[in-house]
């Protein structure tokens, strides 16, 4: 099962898979980040953000029952999330702007077309703690009003609103450490 660091581990699984996946588009694997858009400078040599903007408690995978650990003892359920992310590209800066916004345009198709070929994350893609639960994570895209996108980038003082694609990855599970310890039932 997997640990707190659970939604760390999400993160690099989803750099991974773009590092290895976007080397035609993007050939320095370092400008494949995981970071808020609101730290990214102009003279940054970052190609793509990945940015986990919301965490949610995922409400279909509520109220499951207590895990039978031994003979002697339960833990409690899990806890299942869904973890929101925003992947935002920025140019390469040496083209004009027509070529620049191509560009942009170019490695969010890619994007599109990675998260859509690698929708159920499994086995060995998985990094951390999540390499051994055995839950799969599915990718979704997420639509979002062009006002909530609106509304986001505004967190982001003093930074040009550029085309993103949102995704969801589900269910990211974190165990419990509370343990109850319970007797075995002798009479009728």
């Amino acid at each position: 099962m997997s640990d707190y660091s659970a939604i760390a581990d999400v993160g690099d699984t989803l750099i991974e898979l773009l590092r290895d996946k976007m080397e035609d588009l993007i050939h320095r694997r370092q400008s494949i980040v995981m970071a808020s858009p609101g730290e990214i400078e102009g003279n940054d040599d970052v190609r793509l953000s990945l940015f986990l903007y919301q965490v949610l408690e995922n409400i279909h995978l509520k109220n499951q029952e207590m895990q039978i650990t031994n003979s002697t003892t339960t833990t409690s359920p899990p806890i299942a999330l869904d973890l929101y992310y925003m992947l935002t590209s920025y140019p390469s800066g040496t083209q004009d702007i027509t070529e620049r916004t191509k560009e942009e345009h170019r490695i969010l198709g890619r994007i599109i077309q990675i998260l859509n070929d690698n929708a159920i994350l499994t086995g060995s893609i998985l990094k951390g703690s999540l390499a051994r639960n055995s839950n799969d994570l599915h990718i979704m895209l997420t639509p979002i009003s062009l006002d909530d996108m609106t509304k986001m980038w505004t967190t982001f003082p003093d930074k040009p609103f550029r085309s993103s694609v949102c995704c969801v990855v589900t269910p990211v599970m974190i165990d419990s450490d509370r343990e109850t310890s319970v007797k075995r039932v002798t009479s009728k």
